[in-house]
């Protein structure tokens, strides 16, 4: 079977979906580490940003690093592999610490101690819990056009991430965006793209892994890396619950982290089902409250264990797209090692000593490859129909307002700039509020379209197809013409790895008939708009 033919049609062993294949032990560890190598700055960040701010010591801010990666290793885990009906979106997703609690939590921490910042987030976790099914029943108010302005803007928003570890975020720094880092991150592109063009097959897939290793080696006659922290860290480590003390429950703290729960619901709601639709799987409301109700847990956990709140990290969402390596149990890997790491500071350090050109360059490759991710779905979004294209273009504005003005709703109460000080909240609560006004309220709907529109639409989907027909014979060795159709019309599922002739292919969807309301509109799926 051609390589063309399988990537465009699901291939089943055994009747499972790619999502739940278990690639050989040898694949699962090498997929697995990259995921976590692709993770790892931007989950520690999160406690060296809030340690250093709270002014916690090195070494507690050594304790909270290992308690935040040993809780997002299990709800790694928990949203991989699930636990019955009650948790885990069951999709190849990793989790880590959000920024969104990071700026609540400083002020919590300035106004009360840090016993009210992790009571706070305890009480959050319960509420999380609590809301995860209802909040999930409002899926239907998060069709691509929602979801696909929610990704683009993640994406956008992270690419100043990478450019800080690409350039250093020190300007003071001697080396600051010095030549020898902006040539380091350029040959690490470089190599990817070259690396994406011409090599195939599982080396094709770890091409993201073998960048960071190559970068980290020309690193080290640049003078670009440090291990000097390995050797003083400590091999087993591991926080007892309430480090700081008994919890307290202030009850603003606990409203204003109640409020960075739900922005972790409404982004993890968006990433979910981007990653459910790339891989061929729509997330379904119950599929979504299982996955909600982990990030609940996971603000449980971290009001317990001294760790964070987590969320679905979109640079994993990004490597999946690249590599197409769809398996859960890949991720569930790398959330194994993420509890290995937490319970092992050593190996966690000599992670952490990879050097920020390389690491930002990969990062950079994957946060485009997010944007990318949410323009795609928005494709699928007729921008000429009703308001949608203002609907879009509103959101996507106010979404990048904060990362392109630094502070510009500094002036506002600190519930406030919980929600609208992140692009990515604030292009969320925006979309959502204009579609749900536009195109779930009676005055807000668009005119039906007409006849003459209805039929011209009829008339250019049976001239697709038509075409389709035609260019059947062109894959004739792999299936009859109907199925060459169906392929190029239709269906498209992500597969992790090329397989053998011996596997057979699951027959893609029919297409709807030409004049049909999914011909019309396009193929229906969880989260179009009603």
């Amino acid at each position: 079977m051609s390589d063309a033919v399988v990537s465009a049609t699901p291939s089943v062993t055994g009747g499972l979906h790619p999502v739940d294949r278990r690639p050989p032990l040898g694949k699962l560890a090498t997929f697995g580490f990259q995921h976590v190598l692709i993770m790892y700055t931007g989950c520690v960040t999160v406690p060296l940003v809030f340690g250093a701010a709270a002014g916690l010591s090195t070494s507690t801010i050594g304790l909270l690093i290992n308690a935040d990666l040993l809780v997002a290793g299990i709800i790694t885990l928990l949203q991989s592999l699930g636990v019955g009906k009650i948790l885990g979106v069951r999709l190849p997703i990793v989790t880590g610490a959000t920024f969104a609690g990071v700026t609540p939590m400083i002020l919590i921490a300035g106004e009360y101690g840090m016993q009210a910042v992790y009571g706070s987030m305890l009480a959050a976790g319960l509420f999380g819990l609590l809301m995860a099914i209802p909040f999930a029943k409002l899926v239907r108010f998060f069709p691509p056009l929602v979801s696909g302005v929610v990704i683009t803007v993640v994406g956008l928003s992270l690419i100043g991430v990478a450019a800080g570890l690409i350039t250093g975020n020190d300007p003071e720094a001697p080396d600051y965006a010095s030549t020898t880092r902006l040539g380091l991150a350029a040959g690490v592109i470089l190599f990817i793209v070259l690396f994406a063009r011409f090599v195939r097959g599982f080396a094709g897939q770890i091409g993201i892994l073998i960048a960071l290793v190559i970068g980290t080696l020309v690193a080290v006659p640049l003078d670009l890396t440090d291990f000097s922290g390995i050797s003083d860290a400590d091999w087993v480590g591991l926080t007892g619950p309430f480090h700081f003390g008994a919890p307290e429950f202030p009850v603003s703290a606990v409203i204003s982290m109640c409020v960075v729960m739900l922005v972790i619901f409404t982004e993890s709601t968006a990433t979910m089902m981007a990653v459910g639709e790339s891989v061929g799987r729509p997330v379904t409301d119950k599929d979504l409250a299982r996955g909600l109700a982990a990030d609940g847990l996971s603000g449980v956990l971290g009001g317990t264990m001294n760790s964070f709140m987590d969320t679905v990290f979109t640079q994993n969402v990004g490597l999946i797209q690249l590599t197409r390596v769809s398996s859960r149990y890949v991720t569930a890997v790398a959330g194994g090692m993420l509890v290995v790491l937490g319970l092992i500071p050593r190996l966690g350090e000599l992670v952490a000593a990879l050097p920020g050109p390389v690491v930002g360059a990969a990062a950079l490759v994957l946060f485009a490859t997010v944007t990318m991710v949410g323009i795609n779905t928005l494709r699928r979004v007729e921008l000429d129909r009703g308001h949608n294209l203002t609907i879009a273009a509103v959101a996507l504005g106010v979404g990048l307002l904060p990362e392109m003005s630094e502070g510009i709703y500094g002036g506002l109460p600190s519930w406030a700039q919980i929600v609208f000080g992140s692009g990515i909240t604030s292009a969320a609560f925006t979309a959502f509020l204009l579609n749900l006004l536009f195109n779930h309220t009676p005055w807000g709907r668009p005119e039906p379209q007409g006849a003459t529109e209805a039929g011209a639409e009829a008339e250019a989907d049976g001239a697709a197809e038509a075409a389709a027909t035609k260019a059947a014979p062109a894959v004739d060795s792999v299936g009859s013409a109907d199925s060459a159709k169906d392929a190029a019309v239709g269906a498209k599922a992500p597969v992790e790895e090329p397989v053998t002739a011996s596997e057979p292919a699951t027959p893609s969807e029919p297409v709807p008939a030409a004049g049909s309301a999914s011909a019309d509109r396009g193929a229906p799926s969880a989260t179009s708009t009603p």
